[in-house]
C-alpha cells in the first residue's frame, strides 16, 4: 500500500513562539473570559475530547479539566453535565475519553477498524454467543453496569476478565453498545441504538470524511499544531493526517523555534490572543499538556506522570500537577488530602516570584474540594517556603 503524499507546506503566516503559545492557550480555553453560560458541556464541545482516568487525588481528571477553565464549578454539576441528558459518550480518542455526542458519526472509521480486526486483546471463547447474550440482556433490562451484566472478572487478576465483560467491551469498541453514563465511576452500558440520538446514529460517513473532521477539530482545539500534534489529539496515523490536511481549512504557518511545519486554525489567526490568563493547577491528562513533546516545545516545560514509577525513582511525585500562571508553566505540586487539609507533598516553582500564584492556585483547589487549610511538606527551592506560606495565609484569610 502506497502512503499518501505529504501535503505541500508553504507557510502563509509566520508566528513567534510566544504568539503560538498564546494561540494555544486561547484555543484550549485558558486565555480570555471563560464561557460560563456554556459551562462544562461547552468546555467538552470546545475541546472535543476530555480524557478519563481512574486516578483520583484532588478529583478525577475529567473533573479537573473544566475546573481549570471555569474555576470552582460544583463537582456534582460537572458529573451531571457529562452523564445526564445524553450529551456525551465514551470512546477511544486520545485515550479513553468522554466525547460530545455530536461526534458519534465521526468515529465510525474506528468502529469499522475494530470490526475488521475481529477481536480485542482479550480473547472470547464464544464471541457470537456471549455478544448475543449481552445484547439480549441490555435489550430486556435497559442500561446496566458490568456487575449487573454478570461481573467483570473471573476471580483472578484485574485483567482476567469474565466472558460477559469481554463481550460488552467488544460491542462498545464496534459501536453496538455505548457508555453515556457513569454511576459512582462505574460504566453504564446501553444499546447504542437506544442511547444515541436518531439523527446521529449512523455509520455511513466514510473514513476520509471522519478523519477530515477529527483533524480539523484537533486543529481548532490546539490553535496551532504540527502534523504530529494533530495526529496525537485523537490518536490518528500520520498518513491519515497527511491525506486529510488538504481538505481542511487549516492554514500552513511557520512558528519560530519549532523547526517543523505547522498548521493553524484560521479563526485563531483573525485576532491576537488577549485577556486574562487563568492561574490554576492542571491535571497531567489535561489536553493542554497531554502531549509531552508538544508541552516541551510550546512551554519549555518537561513533565512526566510518575504514578506508575516506583516511589524511590519519582522526581516530582505520584500525581504532580503543573501550575499554569501568566500563560506559562511555572511549577508543579503533588497534592493529597488529609481530612480538611490539602497537603502539598512535594512542590516546586521556578523562584520566589511564583510563590504568590502557587498560593492562589492551592487555595482555590483546596476550597473546591472542601479543604480549609493547606500544608506544604517538601518545597523546592527551600528558600521559597517562607514567601509561599505567607502568601497562603493571605490567600486563606488566616494572616
Amino acid at each position: 500500500m502506497v502512503s499518501p503524499v505529504r501535503p505541500e507546506h508553504r507557510p502563509e503566516h509566520s508566528l513567534s513562539a510566544d504568539e503560538a503559545r498564546r494561540i494555544a492557550l486561547r484555543a484550549q480555553g485558558l486565555l480570555g473570559a471563560p464561557d460560563r453560560r456554556a459551562g462544562v458541556r461547552g468546555v467538552l464541545r470546545h475541546l472535543g475530547a476530555v480524557q478519563l482516568d481512574t486516578i483520583s487525588v484532588l478529583a478525577r481528571s475529567h473533573e479537573l479539566v473544566p475546573y481549570a477553565r471555569l474555576g470552582a464549578v460544583g463537582r456534582e454539576a460537572v458529573e451531571s453535565a457529562y452523564w445526564s441528558g445524553g450529551h456525551s459518550f465514551e470512546y477511544w480518542s486520545h485515550a479513553a475519553c468522554v466525547l460530545p455526542v455530536e461526534e458519534w458519526p465521526h468515529f465510525a472509521f474506528r468502529r469499522r477498524a475494530f470490526r475488521e480486526r475481529g477481536h480485542r486483546w482479550h480473547q472470547m471463547k464464544d464471541r457470537d454467543g456471549s455478544s448475543a447474550a449481552v445484547r439480549e440482556k441490555l435489550k430486556a433490562e435497559g442500561p446496566l453496569t458490568t456487575a449487573e451484566l454478570g461481573g467483570g472478572r473471573n476471580g483472578g487478576e484485574w485483567w482476567d476478565w469474565s466472558e460477559s465483560k469481554i463481550a460488552v467491551e467488544w460491542l462498545l469498541d464496534t459501536g453496538e453498545v455505548v457508555v453515556a453514563e457513569r454511576r459512582g465511576w462505574k460504566r453504564v452500558y446501553d444499546l447504542a441504538e437506544r442511547a444515541v440520538p436518531d439523527a446521529l446514529f449512523h455509520d455511513d460517513l466514510d473514513d476520509r470524511t471522519c478523519i477530515r473532521r477529527l483533524v480539523a477539530q484537533a486543529g481548532a482545539a490546539l490553535g496551532v499544531a504540527t502534523r504530529a500534534d494533530l495526529a496525537d489529539y485523537h490518536r490518528l496515523k500520520a498518513e491519515q493526517v497527511d491525506a486529510a490536511l488538504p481538505d481542511t481549512e487549516l492554514v500552513p504557518v511557520e512558528v519560530q523555534g519549532w523547526g517543523r511545519p505547522a498548521w493553524a486554525d484560521p479563526a485563531a489567526l483573525e485576532t491576537a490572543p488577549r485577556g486574562r490568563h487563568r492561574t490554576t493547577l492542571l491535571s497531567p491528562f489535561d489536553s493542554l499538556i497531554w502531549d509531552r513533546a508538544r508541552t516541551e516545545r510550546v512551554f519549555g516545560f518537561t513533565h512526566r506522570l510518575e504514578a506508575y514509577v516506583p516511589r524511590p525513582k519519582r522526581v516530582h511525585g505520584y500525581f504532580a500537577m503543573p501550575l499554569l500562571a501568566g500563560g506559562k508553566l511555572v511549577g508543579r505540586v503533588d497534592p493529597a488530602r488529609e481530612g480538611t487539609t490539602l497537603v502539598a507533598r512535594q512542590l516546586s516553582v521556578r523562584g520566589e516570584r511564583d510563590a504568590e500564584p502557587m498560593a492562589r492556585a492551592l487555595r482555590e483547589a483546596a476550597q473546591w474540594v472542601g479543604c480549609d487549610t493547606v500544608r506544604v511538606e517538601r518545597c523546592e527551592p527551600e528558600a521559597v517556603r517562607t514567601p509561599l506560606e505567607s502568601a497562603l495565609k493571605t490567600a486563606l484569610g488566616t494572616a
